[in-house]
C-alpha cells in the first residue's frame, strides 16, 4: 500500500496553506483533495415543533461539532429563543467550545470541552453535572451511541434534537473515485454517501481513515477497514493520526 492521493471528505479549510493538510502535503509531497460528502439542510421550526422537545426546558446543551452549533443556533433564530444566561454548554472538544462563541459570550463557568477530544474527559464533565436535563442537537442518524449509553448508565435525563437533516452529496459526476489511495471518513453520513454513489465500490488497497467511534463502525459496517483512527491518546486529531500512517506509506516524489 503506498499513498499518493488523499481525498478529504469535507470542504476546504478556509486558509488551506496555514491548516495541517497543507503541512502534510509539504512534508510528504503528496496530493490532497477535499470534497463535501454530503449536504446538511436545517430543520424548520415548524419541523422542530412537531418533535415535541421544549429547547427552554433543558439546563446544559451538550454540542458535538460546529456545524451542529451553527444549525441548532438558526433554529433558535427562527424560533425567536433566546438562551438563558444559565444554560451550561459541553462541547466534545476544546474547537467546538472556542467555535460556540460565535453565538454567545464566552464564560468559564457555562462553558466545558473535553480535553484531547476524549469521550472519558467529556464524561467525566456530564457526571460532574449529573442533575440538569441535557439537550442533544444532533442529525437525523441520531446522537452517538457511546454517548447515549454513558448517560444512560449514569441516570442523566436528556433529550436529542434533530436540527438539521443530510443527504448524499453528488459524487459520481464530480469525483474519480478510483483517483484515491486514502480516503478520510468524518461520519456515518460519508459511508452513506459512498456507498450511494459507488455501490460497486470496493476497497481493495484503498485506506480509510476515520475520526470518531461512529466513523470507524460505519466504515466497518459497510465491510471495510479503517486504517487511521482518531481521536486516541495516541493521536488527538486525524491530522496527526494521518501523519504517523504516511510516515511508512507515502510515496515520496524525488
Amino acid at each position: 500500500m503506498k499513498i499518493k492521493n488523499i481525498l478529504i471528505s469535507q470542504n476546504e479549510p478556509a486558509d488551506f496553506e496555514k491548516s495541517p493538510y497543507a503541512e502534510l502535503k509539504r512534508k510528504y509531497s503528496i496530493n490532497i483533495d477535499f470534497y463535501k460528502f454530503f449536504k446538511i439542510e436545517s430543520v424548520t421550526a415548524i419541523e422542530f415543533r412537531k418533535s415535541k422537545v421544549n429547547i427552554l426546558d433543558h439546563q446544559a446543551i451538550i454540542f458535538s461539532s460546529k456545524t451542529t452549533i451553527d444549525h441548532f443556533f438558526n433554529l433558535c433564530t427562527s424560533m425567536r429563543l433566546n438562551m438563558p444566561e444559565s444554560m451550561k454548554y459541553f462541547c466534545t472538544t476544546e474547537a467546538v467550545a472556542f467555535y460556540l462563541q460565535k453565538y454567545i459570550q464566552y464564560r468559564k463557568r457555562k462553558i466545558f470541552a473535553a480535553k484531547d477530544s476524549m469521550p472519558e474527559s467529556l464524561h467525566e464533565l456530564l457526571l460532574k453535572n449529573k442533575d440538569l436535563n441535557m439537550l442533544i442537537p444532533c442529525g437525523q442518524d441520531g446522537v452517538n451511541p457511546q454517548l447515549i449509553n454513558f448517560l444512560d448508565e449514569k441516570g442523566i435525563k436528556y433529550d436529542p434534537a434533530m436540527v438539521f437533516v443530510t443527504s448524499p452529496a453528488d459524487l459520481k459526476n464530480n469525483i474519480d473515485i478510483t483517483k484515491y489511495d486514502m480516503i478520510i471518513i468524518f461520519s456515518p453520513n460519508g459511508v452513506k454517501s459512498l456507498q450511494v454513489n459507488y455501490p460497486d465500490f470496493q476497497q481493495g488497497e484503498v485506506a480509510f481513515g476515520a475520526l470518531g467511534t461512529t466513523s470507524v463502525k460505519a466504515i466497518e459496517a459497510a465491510g471495510w477497514k479503517a486504517h487511521v483512527v482518531a481521536p486516541t491518546k495516541e493521536f488527538p486529531s486525524i491530522t496527526h493520526a494521518i501523519d504517523a500512517f504516511l510516515k511508512e506509506y507515502a510515496i515520496r516524489r524525488r
